[in-house]
């Protein structure tokens, strides 16, 4: 019983490679047609398989004509049903990837995608997830282009129109100099040297800017003192505060380690300090803390601004941005806060900004030290 068991096997295994081997052959062949003939040709390698290995038992067992063509019209049928019903599936499939294909395709135009309502197959169903999500970004990466080439745009508006007033002084001042018309040779001198020194100030803003965005900003960081931070940048805009009439003073300045390029976050302080201080009017105070919150130090800076509009409060860190008192030469080209929050980010932290009475509250949120 057992070698039949065995023999009966072997036939039916020889039927069924002759017929998965033809299969593959057809498969190949038709590699590069519709799913929904692969389909087919999967199904009829099924029936076929199963065809003809009952076949050769059959006749291994010498079954009588009658019952050799009652399993000959059951296969028949069973292979029937089976195409037909791989056919319907092969259609819907198709049907499915044309709709998903058609979707896609507005992916290249204006980057919007909505993907088929139903998806005859998981598979279809996630690429249609991955493409709505690919979609989202790319949307996203759009509006962020427009708002940087708009900001772009802005900037170059406003630092052609910085750099021609001082040129045009410094222009006047060389002429009256050449001609020897000036009263005061040495005033000339002193005006060209102020001047000058803007506009360097000014590329300079512009390099370190560019480096920022480019992602080459080289940082450097060494574990140092919040407190020895502030002291410092504090020390070096002393001369301003004095010159405007401005309080500068440190409340709450904890000495909590942080792991910074001690010149950058120096420049990052030394921004947002003269910054306030520029906008805080004579006999107003400015104000710098530091403490640890949870996992984050938190520095600040605090000045008698009065406030700045809530519309304007997101774009404060844009590159270019200015306040609508900020038209004046002393007030820059509008990238200190900009390159603040790059340098900032390079230092996987974050700046923000907030209304607080009387002015307004600039935070620099650095990771903590363990």
């Amino acid at each position: 019983m057992l070698g039949d068991t065995l023999l009966i096997a072997l036939y039916a295994a020889i039927g069924a490679a002759g017929a998965g081997l033809v299969g593959v052959v057809l498969l190949w062949a038709l590699r590069k047609r519709s799913v929904a003939v692969s389909l087919a040709v999967v199904a009829g390698v099924t029936v076929a398989a199963m065809l003809a290995g009952t076949m050769i038992v059959a006749r291994a067992m010498f079954l009588s004509d009658h019952d050799l063509w009652v399993v000959t019209t059951v296969c028949a049928m069973a292979a029937v049903v089976s195409l037909a019903v791989a056919l319907l599936l092969g259609r819907s499939v198709v049907k499915g990837s044309r709709e998903l294909a058609e979707a896609t395709r507005a992916l290249g135009d204006d980057g919007d995608f909505t993907p088929p309502p139903a998806a005859p197959t998981s598979e279809l169903a996630e690429l249609g997830r991955q493409l709505a999500a690919t979609s989202a970004r790319l949307a996203a990466s759009r509006e962020r282009e427009r708002t940087l080439e708009a900001s772009r745009r802005e900037l170059v508006a406003w630092i052609s129109h910085d750099l021609r007033t001082p040129l045009a002084g410094l222009q006047a001042m060389t002429e009256a100099l050449e001609d020897g018309i000036a009263d005061d040779p040495h005033v000339y001198l002193t005006r060209i040297g102020t001047e000058v020194g803007r506009m360097s100030a000014m590329v300079g803003d512009l390099f370190e800017l560019s480096r920022i965005q480019a992602g080459v900003l080289a940082l450097s960081p060494a574990r140092m003192s919040v407190y020895d931070l502030v002291g410092d940048a504090m020390a070096g805009v002393d001369a301003l505060a004095r010159e405007h009439g401005v309080r500068l003073v440190g409340h709450g300045v904890e000495p909590v380690p942080v792991e910074v390029d001690g010149r950058e976050m120096s420049r990052v302080l030394a921004n947002l300090l003269v910054n306030a201080i520029r906008r805080t009017p004579a006999d107003g105070t400015v104000a710098v803390s530091a403490c640890r919150e949870a996992d984050r130090v938190v520095l600040s800076v605090t000045d008698g601004c009065g406030g700045i509009a809530p519309e304007d409060l997101p774009r404060v860190f844009d590159t270019g941005w200015r306040g609508t008192d900020a038209r004046t030469p002393p007030a820059g080209a509008g990238l200190g806060l900009a390159i603040v929050r790059g340098i900032v980010e390079a230092h996987q932290g974050r700046a923000a900004v907030r209304n607080v009475p009387g002015g307004c509250r600039f935070e620099v949120h650095l990771p903590a030290v363990v």
